[in-house]
């Protein structure tokens, strides 16, 4: 694999920012590492971050460059700071910037798959919300998407936690306008879909003693209400790196890799 630390300049902030890159590469003479490239552009997953990380997190915790590159798979990790992947009322455009500018940038920038079938989303935490929410606002460019232990009923968060840092961002991100019932409530996006519309394929996973699980159930309960397909499981697990560390690899091999 190559390992890229891509700093750009992006419109949509106004600032200069940064994403960590992942690109496959054939890998023969290199010990203990298979890499697996091909000479069609590969299928490439965003992956993205939680509340307190960056875009460096994911390939400083887990092994993910490890279990890309024996799938041929591209990975791209944005960063977006702490802005639950919305335009933020007192802040910058996250959500124009992930959505409609970043994939554009990455595809001038690398030889990557734009097809939706090689297309994918995840993330943890506030990531797997933030790969929810894109992936039930535009289910056109992604064939799957995967949550884990993630921020799944922020409607919820933002009325009843009460706790001073968690307040305080609500307030900055959302300006103190209600989540619930608007296009950042997935509860509310899946309630939109329910009649129709070509979903991507869903993977939800928490630890049943992470103390988001009670979200991630409500979740799946309302993908069930609206008869929205999802592969879900619980088990035994905390909101900890070496959790998501296991569960990345059970997101890779579930991907619908087409090559």
């Amino acid at each position: 694999m190559a390992l890229i630390r891509c700093d750009f300049s992006s419109e949509v902030l106004a600032l200069g920012t940064s994403m960590t890159v992942l690109l496959p590469q054939t890998a023969s003479t290199q010990i203990g590492l298979a890499g697996r490239a091909s000479d069609a552009a590969p299928p490439v997953l965003y992956l993205l971050h939680g509340l307190t990380d960056d875009d460096t997190a994911w390939t400083r915790y887990t092994s993910i460059e490890r279990y890309a590159a024996a799938k041929g798979l591209a990975v791209v990790m944005p960063q977006v700071h702490r802005s639950f992947y919305a335009d933020e009322r007192y802040g910058l455009k996250f959500w124009t910037f992930l959505s409609e500018e970043l994939p554009s940038v990455v595809s001038s920038f690398f030889r990557v798959s734009t097809r939706r079938e090689d297309t994918f989303v995840a993330g943890l935490s506030m990531g797997g919300y933030g790969a929810f929410k894109w992936a039930l606002r535009q289910p056109e460019r992604f064939a799957a998407a995967a949550s884990l232990s993630g921020v799944l009923d922020l409607a919820y968060m933002a009325e009843w936690d009460k706790r001073p840092h968690i307040s305080e961002l609500m307030a900055r991100v959302f300006g103190g306008r209600p989540v619930a019932g608007t296009d950042d409530d997935l509860l509310h996006l899946l309630q939109q879909r329910r009649a129709g519309g070509d979903l991507p394929e869903l993977m939800l996973r928490c630890g049943t003693e992470d103390y988001l699980v009670a979200q991630n159930e409500r979740f799946l309960a309302a993908c069930r209400r609206h008869g929205v397909a999802v592969d879900a499981a619980f088990g035994p697990g905390d909101h900890e790196w070496g959790y998501w560390d296991a569960q990345i690899r059970t997101v890779l091999d579930w991907l619908p890799l087409t090559t």
